[in-house]
């Protein structure tokens, strides 16, 4: 049974009937809202699954903004995003770093006590090549988010805190920096994840460039290609990997 999320309630009833649609999945697929920006619908959510199921097997963390907003009114008409606009603020920023990593941690905070009452408890955390350390310029970040040894929640607040009172200050040209910062974060509260729940298997994994809305439909991947790499990691074995990056099927570097 697969209980699918969206923000928009109808959207996610359009998204549960196409796949009905596509045979064999009538009986499989339940529909809640769910805003991982907003507490109360993930708590919503989570009494939904306590009252429905009792526990829960697998988390794909999904949501996410590009933390950006482009312009390509002005754009060619091969649609080319190199040539578009691209608009960052403040507010976009904190709205990314808010939606894609404290609300996916949120979500899973929320979720866990009943990932524990499985046999088999699986996190995936849909992330980005973009979130790689070797794309994050500031030095400090880097070096806290590359010692695995004493990484913690803590210590990413600090890095994200820190990233927001400088980007308000001076924002940043890099195109979108608070998405490869939201992304980063991501990653290593996968790693921290993994470390405290053992049992679990807890990876992220970069999909690649999938045409979807947050790409404008510019990424040279079907849907159905992309979502292979994230079923693979929801469908673990129970001695399968944990704590891991991959770029589509292939571990990868943090």
């Amino acid at each position: 049974m697969v209980v699918l999320t969206a923000r928009d309630e109808m959207k996610g009833l359009e998204a549960v009937q196409k796949l009905k649609e596509c045979g064999g999945f009538s009986d499989n697929v339940v529909f809640h809202q769910l805003d991982v920006a907003d507490p109360s619908s993930i708590a919503s959510l989570a009494d939904f699954v306590k009252t429905q199921f009792g526990k829960l097997d697998i988390l794909v963390n999904n949501a996410g903004v590009s933390g950006v907003i482009v312009d390509d009114s002005e754009g060619p008409l091969d649609n080319q995003p190199a040539n578009w606009k691209i608009i960052q603020t403040y507010d976009l920023a904190e709205e990314c770093v808010k939606i894609n990593y404290y609300g996916a941690k949120r979500t899973t905070e929320a979720l866990i006590p009943f990932l524990q009452l499985s046999d088999s408890p699986t996190i995936v955390n849909v992330s980005s090549g973009a979130g790689a350390l070797q794309y994050i310029s500031n030095e400090w970040t880097k070096e806290v988010l590359s010692n695995v040894k004493s990484l913690t929640e803590e210590k990413v607040d600090d890095v994200l805190n820190e990233f927001l009172k400088e980007y308000k200050k001076d924002s940043s040209e890099v195109k979108y920096v608070a998405y490869k910062m939201s992304k980063a974060a991501m990653n290593s509260y996968t790693r921290i994840l993994a470390k405290k729940y053992p049992k679990f298997r807890i990876n992220a994994v970069s999909p690649g460039y999938v045409k979807t809305d947050i790409n404008c439909h510019t990424g040279h991947m079907t849907i159905e290609e992309g979502a292979t790499s994230v079923v693979r990691l929801a469908l673990l074995p129970d001695d399968g990997p944990s704590g891991l990056f991959f770029a589509r099927q292939e571990v990868s570097s943090f």
